[in-house]
């Protein structure tokens, strides 16, 4: 018997309360084990209109909804009594009649009109939106999927209502073409298996074991780690013929596709070395975690790829290859522009100066003389300097360079640099294969390094990352440096981790379209989510006892509703401010977890951290607190900063930190200030 789960099972599961997960997760086991035994409690619903629907007994109030026939068990869905039975009247599972594809699809008699949340209310008459998909045929529209019985509704849909659309109906197409893409049509299936079709393997999944079942019900939230979206998997499985990179805004996916790409590689290429890397060890382990959720059932397919932080990976690479040099901590490197700045006189030049000019152009391009420090491009670098300025400068960063030598000290960029030196000259790859996420962070000589990994040999190199979201480094020209992705650069779209009102808010603090060194646009303003919520909660208050209340009642809320403690986060901006967030925590009754740099999340626990580590997390709610004005942006940094041409990149770097924070959010965002409160709050709408 075929044994399969869709996703509307999975979405369903996972908005019950843990205990009732575990509960239907033990009858999901037992029906897989056997469907026939005795102790399973079948009923038959007489009102749907698919009489193969039936409903499973889980508890005194949960139904598990099933659709069964002689030769297969589909899990449909899941909740409390007279809610699963509302769903199983309304729903049908059909073959399409032009696709060929199994789809459960709403019975459109039973929805007497598509109604549209409105969580702002517009002061002024506001003129009817454009139809989307008016220009588009009736056929086209049911190539692409979408049942005839739904025409009309689709083809009188504007971008208010199509949101609420694809609450009814199967159709990821409709999002590509709203978005401007142009979807190619699922091809159809003659006397064929409608859960093969490729339209159906996007909402069904056939569990072959028990192992894989648990795999796909132990994370039912964050199921995108195991079932890919058709817009994501196109470009897993896509050939290319050099450098690609893919982009989009926080919840597009980019990390799923990284990871999908990472195994799809190393499945195809059997004797392969695969490397996935990204630029911190906090989110090298969260990759590691997802990692392990996605070849749970495929343990040895793990010994090919590796997940290595870039750090890790520069001084693995470079002790093997009989470096002997000591890395050079950040802060040796400060004493010794320190030590060197006060030997040159004649300078007023600020030790913050110093070693961000240092960090991000000297030591960035590796550039050992003043010929090359005198005619280097500073790009990012707001601050102009003269000839004679930069040769005073360059004195300065002469005496650093021979004392790191004096030392045996080498930087990380050296240690790439001379990385990438030796692989140029090598016979063999040390990888076959790199896919590096949050890519919009990584360095001049990491870059350089996989240029050399790569040399031009088509899928060698696979980047993912958004330019909206870099926070540590300055920009540069990828092109100069011999990674060429112009044609090979796409953006995603369609977001679904975050709902439509937390996604528009948090978008207000970045611009519609962000554009690289070399001309690559990455344009946020067409992404669609594919689901409503509430809108974010921006609150400012007196004092940080209030805030402190209005936080743990808040918190309390949610648990109320059913969110468990794991899928709770609460982020601040340093860890100066993490007793506001344990305060909030502790009177909400929340179990928690601060987070250090392993940023494992522990099951039955809230997790608290700062907003740098919030990097790569994801959760159902999300608390942004302690948002004030000094401590958003940081007003240490800004004090630090000695030039006022550079306080635009510590605004930018702050903002995008903030933008990270209330991404993390899928359907709850709550954000909190004690007056006066950050000027990004105004920005968000506040």
């Amino acid at each position: 018997m075929d044994f399969r789960i869709a996703d509307t099972f999975t979405d369903s599961l996972a908005r019950l309360t843990g205990d009732e997960q575990k509960a239907v997760k033990t009858t999901a086991f037992d029906l897989q084990v056997n469907p026939a035994s005795p102790g399973m409690q079948f009923h038959k619903l007489e009102k749907s209109k698919d009489k193969n629907f039936w409903s499973v007994r889980v508890n005194a109030d949960i139904r598990l909804i099933v659709h069964k026939t002689g030769n297969s068990l589909l899990l449909c869905y899941v909740d409390h009594h007279d809610k699963a039975y509302a769903w199983a009247e309304r729903r049908k599972l059909e073959t399409h009649p032009k696709t060929g594809a199994a789809q459960l699809v709403e019975v459109r008699e039973t929805v007497q009109k598509i109604l549209v949340p409105v969580y702002v209310q517009a002061e002024l008459p506001v003129p009817p939106k454009p139809l989307l998909f008016a220009g588009i045929t009736d056929g086209e529209l049911m190539g692409f999927g979408v049942p005839s019985e739904w025409l009309k509704d689709v083809k009188e849909a504007n971008e208010d209502s199509l949101l609420a659309l694809t609450d009814h109906l199967p159709a990821e197409a409709l999002l590509e073409l709203a978005t401007g893409g142009k979807p190619k049509p699922p091809p159809a299936v003659v006397d064929g298996n409608p859960f093969e079709h490729p339209d159906a393997q996007r909402r069904f999944r056939i569990m072959a074991n028990v192992e894989e079942l648990q795999q796909a019900l132990e994370y039912p939230w964050d199921k995108w780690t195991i079932f890919l979206h058709p817009d994501q998997r196109q470009f897993v499985q896509r050939s290319y013929n050099g450098p690609a990179r893919i982009a989009g805004s926080a919840g597009t996916g980019k990390t799923i596709v990284a990871l999908h790409r990472a195994v799809y590689l190393a499945k195809q290429h059997t004797d392969s070395r695969v490397l996935l890397t990204t630029f911190s060890g906090t989110l090298a382990n969260t990759l590691r975690v997802r990692l392990k959720r996605l070849l749970a059932s495929e343990p040895r397919l793990a010994e090919r790829l590796e997940v290595l932080s870039l750090p890790e990976l520069g001084q693995r690479l470079y002790r093997n290859g009989g470096g002997k040099e000591k890395l050079a901590s950040r802060e040796a490197v400060r004493e010794l522009l320190g030590k060197a700045a006060a030997e040159i006189p004649g300078h007023r030049f600020t030790m913050h100066f110093l070693v961000s000019e240092w960090e991000q152009v000297v030591d960035a391009w590796q550039l050992e003389s003043w010929e090359a420090y005198r005619d280097v491009a500073r790009l990012g670098r707001k601050t102009r300097l003269s000839e004679p300025q930069r040769a005073l400068l360059w004195s300065i960063f002469e005496k650093v360079r021979e004392g790191l030598a004096a030392a045996k000290m080498i930087t990380g960029a050296g240690m790439f640099t001379k990385l990438a030196a030796t692989l140029a000259k090598a016979a063999h790859p040390v990888f076959d294969f790199a896919v590096v996420d949050e890519a919009q962070d990584i360095g001049v000589a990491q870059l350089r390094f996989f240029a050399a990994l790569g040399k031009g040999r088509p899928d060698a190199l696979f980047f993912a990352g958004d330019l909206g979201q870099r926070i540590f480094q300055q920009p540069f020209s990828w092109l100069a440096l011999g990674v060429d992705i112009r044609g090979r650069s796409r953006t995603l779209k369609v977001n679904y981790r975050t709902s439509h009102q937390i996604r528009t808010q948090a978008d207000r603090l970045l611009g519609p379209e962000v554009t690289d060194v070399d001309g690559n646009a990455e344009n946020r303003e067409h992404t669609v989510s594919v689901f409503n919520g509430p809108p974010p909660d921006i609150r400012v208050l007196k004092t940080t006892d209030e805030e402190t209340a209005v936080v743990s009642e808040w918190l309390a809320a949610r648990l109320k509703e059913g969110v468990v403690a794991q899928e709770l986060g609460i982020f601040v901006r340093s860890e100066k401010e993490l007793n506001r967030a344990k305060a909030a925590a502790e009177k909400a009754g929340a179990p928690f977890k601060v987070l250090d740099d392993h940023v494992e999340v522990t099951s039955g626990f809230a997790s608290i951290c700062t907003m740098h580590l919030a990097k790569g997390l994801e959760f159902r709610a999300v608390a942004v607190i302690a948002c004030d004005d000094e401590i958003l942006p940081s007003q240490e940094r800004m004090e630090a900063v000695g030039d006022d041409a550079d306080l635009q990149e510590v605004y930018d770097t702050e903002r995008h930190l903030l933008y990270v924070a209330c991404t993390r959010a899928r359907d709850h965002l709550l954000i909190t200030a004690v007056s006066p409160a950050s000027e990004f709050l105004d920005d968000m709408g506040w």
